[in-house]
């Protein structure tokens, strides 16, 4: 009887340690008591009524990421591709998200494919590739407005991949390959312009440099040449002066020299001989000239004949002196 009591309390000891529940951070447990929710318990140490209650789901409400496999659809030109998502979202009410629908992630799957399917359905595919955060803004607004009420909040969507047919890749690449064939055509283009450009500059420039070069040595070869003509002048100009200063000096010393001998031939008080001679050298140097007529004054002529006496005079003197001796 012992070992039954004992045996009992020992199962109901282990019974009740079962019944404590410990929730970890992050997470909310949602119990239900008798089959009908009853209470949904946080972060912290909690106990289940033997018997009655159990935990119904277990919730996490962290941030969670799920990947979708690609979904088939059509754009507005026909066209078929493969497009995959990322959704990602939280729990925000563990009761709505336990209760509100059943498989909560396949139902957003299925909203996100039919979703999906309608934007890209208005869009043409050059628009659908180059559309992508409409499309993400589109489908996380659409998604977080369904899955409000099952207690979940979408907090962004994203195209992983979008894979057109393998003719329209094709068709892309070649497009892709011309248009990056004309713009390097355009850039070369651009390119060989500017260097013409450039090039064009740079002969302006040289020969608006070569024409004030030439400019700046006409100048200075004007100037040059006009400095020179002022020099020449002022030598010739000052040459004129000396020259004029000399003859004025030669002038005036002759005429002092001629005012000296004549105080001289006053002083010395000069015979009628004398006077007579200086008249004959007077009438000598007026004969050296390129008159071709003299006249003669009637004094000097008298003169003459008296020279003429002493010449002949002097002459036999001169010959008396050079005839040989006789012996």
């Amino acid at each position: 009887m012992g070992y039954v009591i004992l045996g009992l309390i020992v199962l109901l000891v282990i019974v009740l340690i079962t019944r404590i529940k410990i929730v970890p951070q992050s997470n909310i447990y949602v119990v239900e008591r008798l089959g009908a929710f009853y209470k949904a318990w946080e972060t912290g140490i909690h106990f289940l009524v033997p018997f009655l209650d159990r935990v119904s789901r277990k919730v996490s409400i962290k941030e969670q990421v799920v990947d979708f496999k690609p979904q088939a659809v059509i754009t507005k030109d026909n066209v078929t591709m493969q497009i995959d998502t990322v959704v990602f979202f939280q729990i925000t009410n563990a009761v709505q998200y336990t209760y509100g629908v059943e498989r909560p992630v396949a139902a957003i799957e299925n909203l996100t494919a039919t979703t999906l399917r309608n934007i890209i359905g208005e869009l043409e595919l050059d628009a659908t590739l180059t559309s992508r955060d409409l499309i993400n803004t589109k489908i996380t607004e659409t998604l977080d407005l369904a899955t409000d009420r099952w207690g979940i909040k979408v907090i962004r969507v994203e195209l992983k991949n979008i894979l057109p047919p393998r003719e329209i890749q094709d068709a892309m690449e070649k497009q892709m390959k011309a248009e990056r064939e004309k713009r390097e055509k355009i850039l070369r283009a651009e390119g060989e312009k500017q260097y013409q450009i450039t090039v064009a500059e740079g002969e302006k420039a040289a020969r608006i440099l070569r024409a004030e070069s030439d400019k700046q040595t006409e100048i200075l070869r004007a100037e040059a040449e006009k400095e020179a003509t002022i020099l020449r002048a002022d030598a010739a100009r000052e040459e004129k002066i000396r020259v004029a200063a000399g003859e004025a000096d030669a002038i005036e010393m002759v005429q002092k020299a001629y005012a000296g001998s004549l105080v001289m031939l006053r002083e010395s008080a000069p015979d009628e001989a004398v006077l007579q001679l200086k008249a004959i050298e007077a009438f000598g140097k007026a004969a050296d000239g390129k008159a071709t007529k003299i006249i003669i004054p009637s004094e000097i002529q008298g003169i003459a004949g008296l020279v003429s006496g002493i010449k002949a005079v002097s002459d036999g003197t001169e010959d008396a002196k050079n005839a040989p001796v006789k012996k």
